[in-house]
């Protein structure tokens, strides 16, 4: 696919999506099995509005069925997916009208929150119509199929993937809301963290506990966390607030590195290095607001990392009081970015020094999940 897109100065290749691959095997499948033609490509739309042509692979036919396969390409996204083989199989059937389902490596639905219904084939909605569209323009009129979407590496590959954590288990989902795959899109990482979350709210209630990644998810587990409450968040502070929020979750303990939540404090929303640093310049905030001696503020300004400036206020006996004051300033913005409206308290650790802060009511949420 010949689109392409600059980000920070790089230009960057679009691919396309699993859905629009699924849809492309089948509709070459269909032509196979009813017009005798095996084509090279084939061109079909996508919600985006974009026309692709995808290169197409027949396998084989037989009387009343056809078999192709499309290869995946995620153009300069780091997709795991990214050239693997999703094959449709097409039958005639005497039965009119078009049915969808997965075979071997496509996932199966284990948990609510999700578009597809518990032990469904996890093929979202936007695939199987935009299946549904493509095949039905070259089946002849009254001609019933029964079309599978099958992936033999979908198994292995949906073991590097998100798909567990949504309760999808067994491969691969056929999925894309566009057809188009946007290199290192935040906002496919995004969609994919808010449907997360709705699967946590749909089978395990209103409460839940954030972490930025691994070392929070650690700490979590470490102090007897069951990891089905755990959420990781990447660097979206603001949206993830501004969703839990937004689909009713009424407790979030949050639980975060220094080295982030000191970005939180001073009121980031994101917390990605490209939209700032001011780590040092958090701390020695809260530490005036501790009164923390002025040689010492001086001192924590002029230090590289945040567990170097922990140290340094650990040795002037004023670590505990500037923790506590930061998770306290954590849990005001993020209460903030919640609307008010959902319950947060803040837990704030370092993998040196180990619990540095708590806000008010962390301690009382902390024996809840555990």
């Amino acid at each position: 696919m010949e689109r392409f897109i600059e980000k920070e100065g790089k230009k960057l290749r679009y691919g396309y999506t699993t859905g629009s691959c699924a849809t492309a095997a089948a509709k070459a499948a269909a032509m196979m099995l009813m017009h005798d033609i095996k084509p090279q490509s084939v061109l079909i739309g996508t919600p985006k509005g974009w026309d692709l042509n995808i290169p197409v692979y027949p396998v084989e036919e037989g009387a009343d069925y056809a078999t192709c396969y499309v290869i995946k390409d995620a153009g300069d996204d780091p997709d795991v997916t990214h050239g693997m083989r999703i094959y449709a199989t097409v039958k005639k059937t005497d039965q009119e009208g078009i049915r969808i389902q997965g075979g071997v490596g496509i996932g199966t639905v284990t948990k609510k929150g999700l578009r597809i219904s518990v032990g469904q084939s996890a093929i979202n909605p936007t695939p199987l119509m935009t299946i549904d569209k493509e095949v039905r323009q070259v089946l002849p009129a009254g001609q019933g199929v029964d079309i599978t979407i099958f992936a033999p590496e979908g198994e292995a590959i949906a073991k590097k993937t998100f798909n567990a954590n949504l309760g999808i288990i067994g491969g691969i989902s056929i999925i894309g809301t566009s057809g188009i795959v946007e290199p290192m899109s935040e906002d496919a990482l995004m969609d994919t963290l808010k449907v997360e979350l709705g699967i946590k709210k749909a089978n395990h209630g209103n409460w839940l506990v954030y972490v930025f990644g691994n070392f929070g998810r650690d700490y979590a587990m470490a102090h007897k966390i069951e990891e089905k409450y755990i959420q990781k968040i990447s660097n979206f502070v603001a949206f993830m607030m501004e969703e839990a929020y937004r689909q009713g979750f009424r407790k979030i303990l949050f639980i975060g590195h220094v080295g982030k939540m000191v970005k939180v404090a001073a009121g980031s929303q994101n917390t990605h290095s490209k939209y700032g640093d001011g780590r040092m310049a958090s701390i020695a905030a809260c530490a005036a607001a501790c009164h923390v001696n002025e040689t010492v503020i001086q001192k924590i300004h002029g230090c590289n990392t945040t567990d170097e400036a922990v140290g340094l206020l650990k040795a002037h006996g004023k670590a505990e009081e500037v923790f506590e004051h930061m998770a306290e300033k954590c849990q005001q913005v993020c209460q903030g970015m919640c609307h008010n409206k959902v319950q947060v308290a803040c837990i704030i650790f370092s993998t040196i020094h180990g619990t540095l802060g708590r806000s008010a009511d962390a301690e009382d949420m902390l024996t809840y999940f555990t």
